[in-house]
């Protein structure tokens, strides 16, 4: 009966053994899952801050006007840095090359937008020349090439004091224009694109094919109150240089498209383009800025948050 008892409490202490055994097999990879769970919440939720202050800290850059230049591990870009913020673009416009004071708003004063789509190509740095010849600033509507040949077109409109603006990454219409969600996809991946390139975070932009193209399968209204959202400004155009419809248009052309019908506006948006084949507007830009000078009281200025909206339609 002895024997019987001690063969029982051995029996006894080796299912108390193999419980323990079985509860801490069970327990540590439990534990385990779970301290790796909350890790994961744990940087789900600080990643998640982290964007949200990012973004805020962008709308704040943004909300201090117009293209703002940020510069880029803590360096600037070369040359007067007056010039890469549409606060210096305010100042230029206001004492001029030569320092005389024009704080005096003119309101008979017309002004126009030189605007350029689709660059950057081959032909930028022809154009960029001219306009620093004539001492003119533009507006770059780019769109998104990252080839290493074009890195330094994207600078060089910044460091000269041009409007650096978004047309689109990809600018094919078939995948921007399927949703609102592809639409402002692409348009985050040009604007990241940029800022990454130059150390502009841009705010202004223009519809491929303007916000009264008739190819978008998504509301037009949709994209233009996203751009609202984004504290983003669209800009279409009331004068059109015609070389979108054909480059075979003779510089002569261009230069009477551009300038019928200028004295019809106090502020008046010419559309260009900026591609490899508009040899013809090339050709076209030192006349035509000439004669805009050679106009009384009219100025050749970038586009900026004093800029009027001309819109093709409207969010309203």
């Amino acid at each position: 009966m002895a024997q019987s008892d001690a063969e029982q409490e051995a029996e006894l202490a080796k299912r108390k053994r193999i419980r323990r055994l079985r509860n801490l097999i069970i327990f540590v990879p439990l534990s385990t899952i779970l301290v790796l769970l909350i890790t994961c919440i744990f940087l789900g939720i600080s990643l998640y801050i982290t964007k949200k202050e990012l973004q805020e800290a962008k709308s704040a850059i943004a909300a201090a006007g117009g293209t703002q230049t940020v510069s880029v591990d803590n360096t600037q870009a070369s040359g007067d840095p007056l010039l890469y913020t549409t606060i210096g673009v305010d100042e230029f416009e206001r004492t001029g090359i030569d320092g005389e004071d024009q704080s005096e708003e003119d309101t008979n004063v017309r002004k126009v937008y030189l605007t350029f789509d689709d660059g950057p190509s081959s032909n930028t740095n022809r154009i960029l020349d001219i306009l620093a010849e004539y001492d003119v600033k533009a507006t770059f509507f780019v769109v998104g090439k990252e080839e290493e040949e074009y890195q330094a077109l994207y600078k060089r409109i910044v460091d000269e004091g041009h409007t650096l603006a978004m047309h689109s990454y990809s600018h094919k219409y078939n995948e921007i224009y399927q949703s609102l969600e592809s639409y402002s996809a692409d348009l985050s991946k040009l604007q990241e694109f940029l800022y990454d390139t130059t150390g502009v975070w841009c705010r202004y932009c223009r519809f491929p094919g303007g916000s009264s193209n008739t190819v978008s399968r998504v509301d037009m209204h949709e994209l233009i109150a996203y751009l609202d959202e984004q504290d983003m400004s669209y800009f279409d155009w009331n004068i059109s240089s015609g070389d979108a419809m054909s480059s075979s248009l003779s510089p002569e052309e261009i230069i009477r498209n551009c300038t019928a019908k200028l004295k019809n506006y106090d502020e008046a948006i010419i559309l260009m383009h900026d591609a490899a084949e508009k040899n013809s507007t090339v050709r076209a830009l030192p006349e035509l800025i000439e004669t805009i000078q050679s106009m009384e009281d009219t100025k050749i200025l970038p586009i900026t948050d004093d800029t009027e909206r001309i819109h093709h339609i409207s969010n309203d």
